[in-house]
Order: structure tokens, then sequence, then C-alpha cells
């Protein structure tokens, strides 16, 4: 819950913003803080005492990733949608073209359908002159055939009617009135029908036709499973004839946030109360991860409470169910008591800052339904953030179908030194440093520098706003440089 810190008050390495200098032990075991110390600790994972529930170790970020997603046998259930209702989604099912593209032959200009053998020698001072018999414009079927020496007038995109085996654009043509007198050189296929058209070059067989099928057959697969549904998508399969997309399903996701504090904005906070940021926010981050959000409120510390509005989401059909606070181990974090009452869990705490108090675990649903995923985040309201991304978002996007599971990835260099927890992985929140023109720099190594972005304490919930993408520091990198690469994970533009 917010109130309460990032990290149990019992464990030996105390969570400290990044940029912030160590504060010293009372006492040094010896050995403790020498640079030899250093480096055996660098070499082995962070371990913390055995704690409550048999959990005796700090899973490494890979780790406890790798668990988590072992337990998605595979993605939601397919779900026939419109191909615009796809959007954003994945594909099921191979999606075929029903009609071929274009379904006949049509022209791909403005202009005239003509013979081609009829403008043989035709130049611009010596043109060949055809009679207009007609004109054909977009859905309409031609009423009438090109002959020798004729033209029927013709729009982009309607079809070419039968006789005719190329369109002259009209740029190339002058039009010409019953008396044979010639009007401007053609600019544009407006205006009353002419009696008959100067064509001033040579046109080949096929010109400005765009044959029936030149794009795909009816038949043709338009989209493989596993493919995202983004907007050229849509036009794809709308445009050949497709009326419905088997897509897989997108995630339900309950939202709990938890704590006494806590309030809905617009509410007073009294003497002791705090904003709710995380529940908004983590229902944000659903719905920008292709899900779709459950909220369940505000729950107080008490396991009923709690336990009630678990239940509540799950009879609510949620794939997933997430909690803010009550994961650590003060006396009112209740959290994994209530996961324990209506499933299991998989693993608690990770090496991670912020963000280290992590629980994950599932719950058993009726009929062939697969186990609801259980997460259970920080009440820091940035570790609530942190965590979604490394843990959360990733999950969503198995179950949603998605091939790429985590953020694109990108290489940085630190502009600034700053420090961080002793054998943890730090996730820091980072601006990118542009040009004028607003471009991200990068340097001949083709890195790009960054700056944090704020404060770095779990509490700054100020810092995200600015926060454009998250540095990576490893376990083994206690205090990085000024200079330091770092790993970069770009987080969703805004704008």
């Amino acid at each position: 819950m917010t109130r309460l810190p990032d990290l149990p008050a019992a464990t030996p390495t105390e969570e400290r913003p990044a940029g912030e200098a160590p504060t010293a032990e009372k006492t040094t075991p010896t050995g403790v803080g020498t640079p030899a110390h250093r480096a055996r600790a660098a070499e082995t994972p962070a371990e913390t005492p055995r704690t409550a529930g048999g959990f005796d170790r700090l899973l490494s970020v890979e780790e406890a990733r790798e668990r988590l997603l072992a337990t998605i046998n595979g993605p939601l259930p397919a779900e026939v949608v419109s191909p615009l209702e796809a959007l954003g989604r994945v594909v099921a099912e191979p999606v075929r073209a029903t009609t071929d593209l274009p379904p006949w032959d049509n022209s791909a200009m403005d202009g005239y359908a003509i013979r081609a053998l009829d403008t043989a020698g035709a130049t611009d001072t010596l043109p060949v002159t055809l009679r207009v018999i007609g004109e054909v414009r977009a859905g309409v079927a031609p009423a009438a055939t090109v002959q020798r020496g004729t033209a029927i007038r013709i729009a982009t995109g309607a079809p070419v009617p039968p006789g005719a085996d190329a369109v002259v654009p009209v740029e190339a043509t002058t039009p010409v009135d019953g008396a044979g007198r010639a009007g401007p050189r053609g600019r544009e296929a407006v205006g009353p029908l002419p009696a008959g058209c100067l064509v001033h070059e040579v046109v080949r067989v096929g010109a400005s036709i765009r044959r029936a099928g030149s794009d795909l057959h009816a038949g043709a697969t338009i989209l493989e499973p596993g493919s995202l549904v983004a907007p050229p998508a849509v036009a794809l399969a709308a445009g050949a004839g497709v009326e419905l997309v088997a897509v897989h399903g997108r995630p339900r996701v309950a939202v709990l946030a938890t704590g006494d504090e806590v309030r809905p904005a617009g509410e007073p906070l009294g003497p002791a109360g705090i904003p709710d940021a995380n529940r908004p926010g983590l229902l944000a981050q659903v719905v920008a991860a292709g899900g779709e959000a459950i909220d369940l409120g505000i729950a107080a510390d008490r396991l009923d409470d709690v336990l009630a509005r678990i239940r509540d989401g799950l009879a609510r059909g949620a794939d997933a169910v997430i909690v803010s606070g009550g994961v650590s181990v003060g006396p009112y974090d209740v959290v994994r008591s209530a996961f324990e009452a209506v499933g299991r869990i998989d693993l608690w705490r990770v090496a991670v800052q912020p963000g280290k108090p992590f629980a994950f675990g599932t719950a058993p649903r009726d009929g062939a339904l697969p186990p609801a995923l259980l997460f259970g985040l920080p009440g820091n309201p940035v570790s609530t953030v942190v965590t979604f991304e490394l843990f959360v978002r990733p999950a969503l996007r198995r179950l949603a179908g998605h091939r790429r599971l985590l953020r694109e990835a990108d290489r940085a260099v630190l502009d600034e030194g700053t420090s961080k927890s002793r054998g943890r992985r730090a996730y820091l929140r980072v601006t990118v440093a542009r040009d004028a023109a607003g471009r991200a720099v990068r340097d001949g190594a083709g890195r790009l520098r960054v700056r944090l972005a704020g404060g770095q304490g779990s509490h700054v919930l100020s810092t995200l706003a600015a926060t454009e993408a998250l540095a990576i520091v490893p376990e083994t990198i206690d205090e990085p440089a000024a200079g330091q690469e770092v790993e970069l994970w770009w987080l969703d533009p805004i704008g």
C-alpha cells in the first residue's frame, strides 16, 4: 500500500533513491565493505533471510519473469470481430481474401480508354484524332465498347470498357468539338463530353490500366496468425472483402488499490490521507497494453475487504488481478494472505529497484478456463509502474498472443552519475537529450544521451510524467558514473 516503503524494515539492504549516497552501516563485520567483499557480492545473487512462506531468495528479473510466463500456456481463445474492431489485436487464424484485388481491370488515370494500336505514329505536333463515344465513371459498369478509332472518357478507378487495351492520360490529349476545332490542351477531364480528342503520344498496350488480381487473388492469405492488426492491415482486410477476422481476446484485468489512507481523487484527504494515484495509473497501463480494465476500487487494510474485491474481480471474468500495496511484511499487509485464500503464490520479492516487494500467483477458475494471474505490486507509485512494465505487461501481451513481449531496447550513455542499492538491478527514469528539432541525439557509436528525469525515489510521482525511457543499471554496478553505458527501454510516446 502506498503509505508503506517498498522495502521491508527487516531487509538487510535498504532501498534508497538512485542518486542518493548510501548511508553508513552501524556495524561492519570483518571484511564487509572492502573492495574484495564488494567484488564477491557482485558475482552472486542478492540473498535475504528466509521469509514467511518459504521464499528465501531474491529472484533475478529474468528468473521471476520466466517463472511467471511459464504459467501461461498460450494466448486467450479467438474472437471474431470486424477488421476495425481487430485494430491493435493479434490474428488468431489465417485471414484470406474473398475477392481479387482489384476485382476488375480499372483505370489508373483520368483520361480516355482507347485501343493502343490507334495511337501509332502520334506525336506532340502530329496527334491522332479519336471520336469520343461515351464515358465511364467509378462505380458504374461501361455501357459502350471501344471500337477502332474511338475513345471513351474514363475516370480514375472506373472499369475499363470492353475493346480498350490502354488508357491515355488527359494531360496527353486535347478535346475537339463537332466541327473539329481544338480546345485547350487537356489538364482535367471535366465539363461536357467532347466530340473527339487529339492524342499527342504513342500509347503502349496496358498503359495506365490496373489489371484484375494484380494486387492479390481471392483465397490468398493476407494476414498470418500471430501478426498484429495495424491500420494498414485493417485497410487490407476490408479492401479484400473480409467482413470478420479471428483475433485473440483482450485480457480482462481487474485493478485494486489498497490502503486505509488512500482516497479517490476529489475527496478530502483529512489529516492522514493521500490521493489514489496507483489505481488510475494501473487502469491506464492496462488499457495501453491492450487489455480491458475492470475497476475494483480501493480496499481497506483488512483481509476480508481485499479478499471480497479480488473474488469480485474473478467472478467478473478477470484473466488477471492486479493489487497495488499490501505485499510487504508490515502488520497491515494482507494481500499475500488474500492470494493464498483464492489460489497460490508462486514467487515473492525480486532483486530490482524500485519494486522489490512483488508477488505473483494464480487462482483456479471454473470449467476449462486457465488459472487467473494474480499480481501483487508495491504501494509506492514508481515501483508500481516499473513492476508493471517488467512483469505484468509481458504477461498481458502473451495472453493477447503477441510474439514480442518486452519493450524495444536501445543503448544509451548516462550524462550524470548516480547510485543504487547493492546487488539489485535499477531501472532509472530518464529523459533523452534532443536537438532543437526534437530529434534524439546519438553519439558516434549510435548511443543516446540520457539524464535522470528527476528524483529517483520510489515515491517521486512527479518524475514519471517526464520519463521517456527506463535506463537499466545491472546488479554488478552500484554507483554508475557519468559516461556509463546502459541498456534503455523506450516507454510509450505521448503526443
